[in-house]
């Protein structure tokens, strides 16, 4: 090998370990002295200390704990905040159209961590995220827990892989799809073609694996998946918006029993939210618009949907849907619900522990304490108000976004 293209391969070798390396990884322990200390499952802790090493979150105390770390002094620090609906993918490439019920399919294996749309999310605080397979399937396949920063290896960002099987109700799904009225022409010649026929197709995949707990040689990989969400092992997560929709995935819950059922990007939610709470559903709100509609069933989402989602005692989460526009993004998204009557402390469950319970990803992320993940959101205020920013972010300890230098 000729001098010159050695010394090429090994910049490029030396070029790829840096990206792949935390970009801090020495600067991992920190002392966050905060006016305030936002745990979201506590009280907060006023004039408060978090002390990070190595990763993980060491001490969180009322007092300073000591031990020589740098400190940076904030206005308040929340948990890293958690969107279960980030919808960032691959568009067709992540999910598998062959058939309408690719159970098995993991969408992680059809993702690209080095999509900059990660990193945009990540230095607007949000640190952990649920990956699900584009609603082009009935059942898309299991979604994956991941951060949204570090090495952009499966090993080093996945939190949880298979944390909820994704399924989607209204018009997507079938979207495509044509009656075989003569000879078929491609696999798009299939059911379903209308939501009656999503419908179908979801409780056919339950009933088929209910047969399969009675005889067993009516199991198959996919009664096998399926079994896991009737058993409580993993949540199923259902896109449904609109009104019908909603009540379609809770007469589903009923008649099969779904112990851990998870309602995504549920516009009309708050038009019945009786049949919601009967079902013990958790709901995932999509982001506000400015016209209140959205989505591609131009479902309603009225102003103060949380707020009354929340006085009914259901769980909820908000979600950014990987918005462009800052103003837009989950962030955003809390101070938007208070202006429309929801209390502080449940606008930051909503962002934090709460999508963290869903999952069952909590005893890593979604609040402050001692031996979880160093996922941290250093605020110059109060968190959500119009007047605050996020000046400063914490990535397992690493410094991704310095409040020492925020503008």
């Amino acid at each position: 090998m000729e001098k010159s293209t050695m010394n090429e391969a090994l910049l490029g070798v030396l070029a790829f370990g840096l990206l792949c390396a935390p970009a801090g990884a020495a600067d991992t322990n920190w002392l966050i002295k905060a006016k305030r200390v936002y745990t979201a499952d506590r009280e907060p802790i006023e004039d408060g200390w978090v002390q990070v090493g190595d990763g993980r979150i060491r001490a969180v105390s009322a007092v300073s704990p000591g031990g020589g770390f740098e400190t940076l002094e904030v206005d308040a620090v929340t948990p890293g905040l958690i969107d279960l609906s980030v919808r960032i993918d691959l568009g067709f490439d992540s999910v598998e159209q062959s058939t309408e019920t690719p159970a098995r399919l993991e969408v992680e294996n059809a993702l690209d961590l080095w999509d900059p749309r990660f990193e945009r999310e990540l230095r607007s605080g949000v640190t952990s995220v649920l990956v699900s397979p584009p609603d082009r399937a009935v059942i898309g396949g299991w979604s994956v827990a991941l951060k949204t920063g570090g090495p952009p290896t499966l090993e080093r960002r996945r939190i949880a892989g298979r944390a909820a099987l994704r399924a989607a109700i209204g018009d997507e799904p079938s979207d495509g799809n044509r009656p075989a009225f003569f000879q078929p022409d491609s696999f798009y010649n299939r059911r379903p073609t209308t939501r009656m026929g999503v419908e179908w197709v979801l409780r056919k995949a339950f009933h088929d694996a209910l047969a399969a707990r009675s005889d067993a040689a009516r199991a198959t990989s996919e009664t096998q998946v399926y079994e896991e969400v009737l058993s409580g092992k993993a949540p199923l997560i259902v896109s449904a918006s609109t009104t019908q929709d909603i009540r379609t995935a809770c007469f589903l819950q009923r008649e099969f029993k779904l112990p851990r059922l998870i309602l995504d990007a549920a516009a009309e939610a708050w038009k019945d939210p009786p049949m919601v709470v009967a079902s013990g559903a958790s709901v995932v709100l999509p982001p506000l618009t400015f016209g209140g509609r959205g989505g591609n069933d131009f479902a309603f989402h009225s102003w103060n949907s949380a707020a009354l989602l929340h006085e009914r005692g259901l769980t909820i989460a908000l979600s950014g849907h990987n918005a462009l526009e800052r103003g837009e993004r989950l962030a955003a998204q809390p101070g938007l619900a208070m202006h429309a009557g929801l209390p502080f402390d449940a606008a930051l469950a909503a962002v934090t522990i709460n999508p963290a319970r869903m999952i069952g990803i909590d005893g890593r992320v979604g609040s402050i304490a001692v031996g979880k993940d160093a996922d941290l959101v250093l605020w110059d205020g109060k968190p959500f108000e119009p007047s605050s920013r996020i000046v400063g972010v914490l990535l397992e300890g690493e410094l991704v976004l310095d409040p020492r230098t925020a503008k």
